[in-house]
């Protein structure tokens, strides 16, 4: 491999002598972030449960040029958390910026959700992701600054059939909100992207069921597609750098307009909305391959 694994739209060089921390850095969006990073000259830490999904991934960063650590963590673990931010510490010296990344959920409708399902996807998609921004801000950044981007949902209008899911991740946007407030005296700027439906190899983790659902979901888009892992990376990066030295407490949408689909106005089908995608390595997820094994595209 080389550096021709990732062409970003970003300067090469735009993070280097940097650490980044992607937690969730094994797969998707926070793999694909991951590597861009790597090849803007950062040296990322990966965090995750899946060491061997970590290993993989840094094989490829290290095959590719980059530099890449890995830190084995569950981010619902308090005690796991401060080792693995104190394991980064002590391996870079200093966490420049954080990818706030990893969660999941699953759907079922709102009466069905036990208290056991709704506390575990709390605790992953808001317990977990405070518990590292906190630890990274007191352990590394309230010393010298840095950024913090929390990667959360499309939760505007709420998340039928998720409802565990949305509200961890409206908490983690207010938690964004305040901490940029609290934590700017540092130095450290905090924000949040929101993805909606980018075809990432979190879909293949879905039944049956629910994936014959997403591949109908690109029609309900007004963009009328689905948005790619390099497209959420890039505003991540983006986020991160230098240049939103000014921007802290926002959120950017990555959704392809979904929110601003009304229902007094009926979607135009049209393929005039073009994908970014810079990495080489990505692939669309096995369900909509499928797809298009069948005679449809993405």
């Amino acid at each position: 491999m080389s550096q021709s694994v990732y062409q970003s739209v970003f300067r090469p060089g735009l993070f280097s002598g940097q650490t980044v921390v992607v937690t969730g850095g094994g797969s998707g969006i926070g793999r694909c972030t991951a590597h861009e990073l790597a090849n803007l000259g950062a040296s990322v830490a990966l965090a995750g449960r899946r060491v061997e999904r970590l290993e993989a991934v840094q094989t490829e960063i290290t095959q590719a040029g980059g530099k890449a650590s890995i830190h084995a963590c569950d981010i619902r673990d308090e005690p796991g958390v401060k080792a693995m931010i104190a394991d980064v510490v002590a391996r870079h010296g200093r966490i420049d910026g954080l990818v706030n990344n990893a969660g999941g959920q699953y759907p079922q409708p709102a009466k069905d959700i036990s208290l056991k399902g709704w506390e575990t996807v709390v605790r992953s998609n808001l317990t977990g992701g405070f518990l590292v921004a906190r630890e990274a801000f007191n352990q590394s950044m309230e010393s010298h600054g840095g950024a913090i981007v929390n990667i959360i949902a499309d939760i505007w209008g709420g998340m039928p059939t998720m409802a565990h899911s949305g509200a961890a991740r409206a908490g983690m946007l207010s938690f964004t909100e305040t901490a940029a407030c609290e934590w700017a005296h540092a130095g450290v700027r905090v924000n949040a992207v929101a993805p909606g439906w980018v075809a990432s190899s979190g879909f293949d983790t879905y039944s049956a069921e629910m994936q014959i659902e997403l591949r109908s979901l690109k029609t309900k888009v007004p963009l009328q597609r689905y948005g790619t892992e390099s497209e959420v990376s890039a505003a991540i990066v983006f986020l991160l750098c230098e240049a939103a030295a000014f921007i802290t407490g926002s959120c950017i949408r990555v959704d392809g307009g979904v929110p601003n689909a009304r229902p007094t106005w009926k979607l135009i089908l049209h393929e005039r909305s073009k994908p970014f995608n810079g990495f080489a390595l990505s692939q669309a997820p096995k369900c909509l391959r499928e797809e298009v094994n069948g005679g449809s595209t993405i």
